[in-house]
């Protein structure tokens, strides 16, 4: 029997719908006939229309003057939520922001299902905020508010590395003790748990649950750190002042952040920077980061670091087109810079790990399967790092986009069957 409740991964870099039904696919196509529906909204001022995923993408690089917005998840748990934003001439709040994306996820899940959704399990993170149970309650009941909005009307959440659980034992033949790796766009995120056949159909799963844990770090933040390290310098990043001070931070900090990367366009950011050119040491590299602003290519930048850090997943080295900023500049960017940019995030993961063996009161050497799941997952300093804790384990690979909403829809139909 078809179930009427469908599991939504609102993710930040891609989005998924899943709704369970025999001898069909679990993973709704919403768009191009994709399962995945990129995080991105573009807000067309040209022709007056707002646009989602691929087609956002798009028409931002086609050159369509507009507003583009990216990793709105990362907005959830911090002051930004409570705040709004000018989208073309207009005051929009970011609430309404993401109430848009998550609508558009819903009707797009129901084209293509044919029927209606009122109910729905919601993947989150361990922790949307770290270190903060009040504020990351407040995220929660944030994105529960906002899925009201968008026509839920029966809201449940699951975390979402117990999601991609769920997907990988409905698979397996026998008990193990599985530790879930989740490298998402915005967060990392771990359980470790005990999946069985047998168990699978439990709707009470705490007792198989033997510790979760997580911290707010993610490809969006490995985006960063390449862009910081590897690119913002031709743009002028620690170079020096005529008083031996280097360039104000703020600039390249909020160009190398998705979610703020509009906050270098203003007019008192320009003006400030105008100021600054006048004592530059490099004007060449302000020049560089100056044009960038004016012609607003901060996300077209964005895009091509994220390309960059993807191509490095597979290659030594790769070769980033920078013509946008200056005809035929070019830059080459070795996977070590890559790996040493990332060095601080790979430790506060490996952290995160072995507190969560002491949280379990378990040895490394007992967990028996890694499963890898999320976009970023595929790191290779990142996947080399955890098999060096976990040498006894096997490494098993999920569908780094789908297993998450694969979970979640297994788990809609448990809880509203």
């Amino acid at each position: 029997m078809m179930v009427q409740a469908c599991g939504v991964d609102f993710g930040t870099s891609n989005s998924t719908v899943g709704w369970c039904r025999p001898g069909q696919p679990t993973l709704l196509a919403l768009e191009d006939n994709k399962s995945t529906l990129p995080s991105v909204v573009f807000f067309n001022a040209e022709e007056d229309r707002t646009v989602f995923g691929r087609q956002a993408i798009g028409e931002y690089l086609e050159g369509y003057e507009g507003r583009l917005m990216r990793s709105l998840k990362s907005i959830l748990g911090t002051g930004l939520m409570n705040g709004q934003t000018e989208v073309n001439g207009q005051t929009v709040r970011f609430m309404d922001l993401l109430t848009l994306f998550i609508r558009s996820l819903k009707q797009r899940a129901e084209t293509q299902a044919g029927r209606s959704f009122q109910h729905v399990v919601l993947g989150r993170p361990v922790f949307f905020v770290d270190d903060d149970p009040v504020a990351d309650q407040l995220a929660q009941d944030t994105l529960a508010d906002v899925a009201r909005l968008a026509g839920f009307t029966e809201i449940e959440f699951q975390f979402e590395p117990i999601a991609a659980a769920f997907d990988y034992e409905s698979r397996i033949e026998r008990e193990a003790l599985v530790l879930i790796v989740d490298i998402g766009g915005g967060t990392s995120d771990f359980s470790l748990l005990r999946l069985a056949p047998e168990r699978s159909q439990r709707l009470d799963r705490l007792d198989d649950i033997l510790a979760n844990g997580g911290v707010h770090i993610g490809g969006t933040d490995f985006d960063k750190q390449l862009s910081l390290n590897a690119v913002m310098p031709l743009l002028g990043y620690r170079s020096r002042l005529k008083n031996h001070t280097e360039v104000p931070s703020s600039y390249y900090f909020n160009l190398a952040t998705w979610h703020t990367i509009n906050f270098a366009y203003t007019r008192q950011t320009q003006a400030e920077l105008r100021a600054v050119y006048a004592d530059a040491l490099e004007r060449d590299k302000l020049d560089r980061l100056l044009r960038l602003i004016e012609q607003r290519t901060g996300h077209w930048l964005a895009i091509q670091v994220e390309a960059a850090k993807i191509d490095l997943s597979g290659a030594d080295q790769c070769q980033l087109d920078l013509s946008e900023i200056q005809a035929g500049l070019s830059h080459t960017i070795a996977r070590q810079e890559f790996d040493q940019a990332i060095e601080a995030q790979l430790l506060s993961i490996e952290t995160t790990l072995q507190r969560l063996l002491n949280d379990a009161q378990l040895r490394a050497d007992q967990v028996d399967t890694v499963f890898f799941t999320g976009g970023s997952s595929g790191v290779p300093l990142l996947r080399q790092r955890v098999a060096a804790m976990f040498p006894a384990a096997q490494a098993v690979e999920g569908d780094r986009y789908g297993s998450i909403g694969c979970g979640l829809a297994l788990d809609a139909a448990r809880r509203f069957a």
